[in-house]
């Protein structure tokens, strides 16, 4: 529990020793006993005696002007009660008292924790509207109102079924989706109503608490649904009832400070919530029309989940002495390659933290700017301005730049720039979208780069994709057999060894899997290589004398993954194509 009263303890002892309501001898006991078990100042100052908590209660209302409440002269409804959940009222010792529209009036012993108010703020979806009374008073508000099983308490559990059981679809004034004349108050009215809030809250926490990376929210004729992708796969999780459709969509735009009355055009948003604790979640937004409404989907950016070490994303030891190797050569190219989703950003802001020190200016083109590091300057681009990355590329060489990082080499214009900045002294790294790494060499002269230039710049290509980590809670042994990895192009000498996988337990939602884990394909641009390049071999060409000078596939990297017993067989297959 915080050891003060809206400031620090010692600050908030001083002020009541300055107004004489306590000694300074009183002040240091009833310290040392705060420090020791951890309670609050005011607590202890009260419990010991040395002040009346009407007192302190007073004092605080005065302090940081705001009103006192005497609660035992309140009868709080229950559905004001049902706004906060019981976990969170307890934790921030407050009750909430009466709601006026958007405001909620909370009564709280400490009126000035700025982290509980917007803890508050967030779980309920209100403006909080802060109130003073004592922690004795508090407290039994809590066992009268929680204890006699008045709150509903939506938010300590995440059982869906419970919750679409408190929510009554009459209470709210809906507008329907095929009304043309939207009524923007209405909307944002039946958007703001507590049961709305409350699911929409919920459905953010719960996407937060199984490490979602995408939330879906999707309308259908004579359905709703919501789903969540977890570990790379959608699954679904609810189906609010139809009539709440453009409440909660609604809500979402609200959210993210979108138009709610545009329902014809795309529309993009971010919403930026605060979980205490010093941890920011992002959620990026997307808004779509189609037949039956709007779609949202939602990607979550979670900065705390975000690996920066590069030893620990997956590399085994030869390849990613290669690949650090390249990123630490004075100029040249590096690219990563692979499907939308498979961890191409996280793999380059690991190579951005691994370059990133007081001696090297960095500067990154990026469409959307996923997460901030610090002392790298993030540009994002805007096409409706004209600032795409061709644009942004030339104002960095302009910039005195050390390392370039753009998004992604989507044209010949950029990427004609990008090879330009590379062979002209500077550290460029940026994505394609290709199936391997031999193959982005043949993706890149294909664009109209001449081969001399891409094999001149390129120090190395990296492929990589994201399969799914067998649970260790449920990890067993898996009988496969040995045709099976024959298939899959396992080497006789392995044939013998055990694979893995998950048989489904509580942890893990029986899904047998829980979290995941990349597969890496790198390729070093030596003389050998570039020589091959511009005598005009094929993709399959390259691939071959690639694998021939001794580069792991894709394919290789996952069966290596699935003989540690990190992943199963079918996600290898999933994942990785077979070896040419």
């Amino acid at each position: 529990m915080a050891n003060n009263d809206g400031h620090s303890g010692d600050q908030f002892g001083e002020l009541l020793v300055r107004e004489q309501a306590i000694t300074p001898e009183q002040l240091q006991k009833a310290k040392r006993k705060s420090d020791r078990e951890g309670n609050r100042l005011g607590y202890e100052l009260t419990k010991m005696g040395y002040l009346e908590e009407d007192d302190l209660t007073s004092f605080l209302s005065e302090h940081h002007g705001v009103p006192s409440v005497d609660l035992s002269t309140v009868d709080i409804p229950a559905e004001v009660i049902d706004l906060i959940p019981e976990k969170i009222a307890k934790r921030h010792q407050c009750i909430p008292i009466n709601r006026s529209g958007s405001n909620l009036v909370v009564a709280m012993a400490d009126p000035s924790n700025i982290y509980a108010i917007d803890d508050l703020r967030f779980s309920t979806g209100y403006d909080i509207e802060v109130v003073v009374a004592s922690e004795t008073q508090i407290e039994s508000a809590l066992e009268k109102y929680y204890q006699a099983g008045q709150s509903q308490n939506l938010r300590s559990n995440y059982d869906y079924d419970e919750i679409m059981g408190d929510l009554d679809v009459d209470d709210v004034d809906y507008v329907e989706e095929d009304d043309d004349a939207v009524d923007v108050n209405d909307l944002a009215q039946a958007s703001e109503d507590a049961p709305v809030v409350r699911l929409v809250n919920m459905i953010l926490v719960d996407a937060i608490d199984k490490g979602t990376s995408d939330i879906h929210v999707e309308p259908y004729e004579d359905d709703f649904r919501v789903r969540f992708r977890i570990d790379g796969v959608l699954r679904e999780v609810m189906h609010p009832p139809k009539k709440l459709q453009s409440a909660i969509i609604s809500r979402l735009k609200i959210m993210a400070n979108l138009d709610i009355a545009e329902r014809r055009l795309p529309q993009d948003g971010r919403i930026k919530l605060k979980m205490g604790n010093d941890r920011e979640m992002d959620f990026r937004v997307s808004v779509l029309p189609t037949m039956f409404g709007e779609k949202v989907v939602l990607r979550l950016l979670d900065k705390s989940n975000l690996q920066l070490d590069m030893t620990k994303l997956g590399f085994e030891q030869k390849p990613l002495d290669t690949f650090k190797n390249a990123i630490h050569q004075p100029y040249g190219m590096c690219l990563v390659t692979g499907p939308t989703g498979s961890g191409k950003t996280t793999t380059l802001y690991s190579a951005l933290s691994e370059l990133n020190t007081v001696r090297e200016n960095i500067s990154t083109a990026e469409d959307p700017v996923e997460f901030n590091l610090e002392g790298i300057n993030q540009c994002q681009m805007k096409e409706s301005i004209g600032l795409n990355f061709a644009t942004a590329l030339r104002s960095f060489l302009r910039q005195d730049p050390d390392i370039i990082m753009v998004g992604e080499v989507r044209d010949f214009e950029t990427a004609e720039i990008s090879i330009k900045a590379a062979l002209t002294g500077h550290m460029v790294l940026s994505t394609l979208h290709t199936n391997d790494a031999p193959s982005t060499v043949s993706r890149l002269l294909n664009m109209g780069v001449e081969p001399f230039l891409v094999t001149a710049a390129l120090n190395v290509v990296v492929a990589q994709r994201l399969g799914r980590r067998i649970c260790e809670e449920c990890k067993e042994p898996y009988d496969v057999g040995e045709e099976k990895l024959r298939e899959m192009e396992v080497p006789e000498s392995k044939l013998g060894q055990t694979v893995y996988h998950g048989v489904g337990c509580s942890n893990c939602e029986d899904s047998g899997y829980s979290g995941r884990v990349a597969f890496f394909e790198v390729l070093k641009i030596n003389d050998e290589f570039k020589n091959y390049v511009i005598q005009g071999y094929s993709s399959a060409e390259l691939k071959a004398e690639a694998i021939r000078m001794g580069m792991t596939t894709l394919r290789q990297a996952a069966i290596n993954k699935m003989f540690d017993g990190v992943t199963s067989p079918e996600e290898v297959v999933r994942n990785t194509a077979p070896d040419n």
